[in-house]
């Protein structure tokens, strides 16, 4: 890839994850120039694959489209996914921008792939019926993610990489707790199926009024969860160079909050979205700076926590079984 080529590319990027996503574009000004533009260009196909199966715009505006199209869709992604895991050129933006992160930072191929997977579930109109069911989603969706971008970071280190798939799954785990009535209006529940069971919820009527204290107490117990992820990714914060520590731990700031607001709201978290204002924002950057200068200066020359033994890991996944 060229250097003019390269920038409009960046470029391109970056206005992607700017308007897809405010709290990440804040995070990634933190990180080093290259690891900021592999991070934008990496974001850039993440949201431009969710995009194409959701049939939406930068993650809004959802809009019907029959089964058929789109597993045509993702049929066509996996090729143009393998394409740019070949190196072969194109002429398509988005994956001459996955290309170049993928050799630039020695990427694994399976772990664009496995994202994919993540998207086949939910065009498969998949029911998590189990924890263990929506933690496999969320590592597909977005612990692989942390994996990939701890290969941008810099970080080769199994157990650093594991951390890496925690935080993810942390980030996604608060997403579907915010996400209940967007999620609800197109069709999906990613609420453990015997959580709401057990709280008396049938799936069909999980925005209905009557169960917004029980889908209030499921919620917390799904935050719950991802806080233990949370815990365990901040352990691997002593693998990672100062910049890149900052942004992760501001990052994991924004998203902690969101999580916290979700509860403080109880049964009115979903009547209108959690939004984290600006000066909430600002204070996930400062309290960043001082988680990554502990994990820079001291963290690095101590023992990690040890990872709780029944968080989920990759031995879990349908293959490795």
């Amino acid at each position: 890839m060229s250097n003019t080529k390269n920038s409009a590319v960046v470029d391109t990027s970056r206005l992607i994850i700017e308007k897809g996503s405010k709290s990440f574009a804040a995070a990634a000004k933190l990180f080093d120039i290259e690891t900021r533009e592999n991070a934008y260009m990496l974001y850039a196909w993440c949201r431009y694959c969710d995009d194409q199966i959701d049939n939406q715009t930068l993650g809004f505006d959802s809009k019907p489209q029959a089964p058929e199209e789109t597993s045509a869709v993702l049929e066509t992604l996996r090729q143009q996914t393998q394409a740019a895991i070949n190196n072969e050129a194109t002429d398509n933006e988005i994956f001459e921008a996955l290309r170049y992160v993928i050799h630039r930072n020695e990427i694994p191929g399976r772990y664009p792939m496995e994202l994919l997977e993540g998207f086949a579930m939910d065009a498969a109109e998949t029911e998590y019926n189990t924890l263990d069911d929506t933690l496999l989603y969320c590592y597909y969706v977005a612990g692989v993610v942390g994996i990939m971008m701890a290969y941008v970071m810099g970080t080769r280190d199994q157990t650093a990489l594991q951390r890496a798939v925690d935080l993810g799954i942390a980030f996604q785990l608060t997403n579907i707790s915010r996400d209940v009535r967007e999620d609800a209006e197109v069709g999906r529940v990613y609420l453990p199926g015997d959580w709401l069971l057990e709280a008396g919820i049938p799936r069909e009527e999980i925005m209905d009024p009557k169960h917004a204290n029980a889908l209030a107490g499921v919620v917390e117990r799904l935050l719950s969860e991802a806080d233990r992820y949370y815990a365990s990714a901040n352990e691997g914060l002593r693998a990672l160079d100062f910049r890149s520590a900052w942004a992760v731990a501001a990052a994991r700031g924004v998203y902690r909050e969101i999580g916290q607001m979700v509860r403080n709201r109880g049964e009115n978290a979903w009547q209108e979205r959690v939004v984290v204002a600006k000066r909430s924002k600002l204070l996930g950057l400062f309290n960043g700076m001082i988680d990554a200068a502990r994990s820079s200066l001291l963290d690095r020359y101590t023992t990690a926590v040890p990872r709780e033994t029944d968080l989920w890991t990759t031995s879990q996944l349908p293959s490795q079984r």
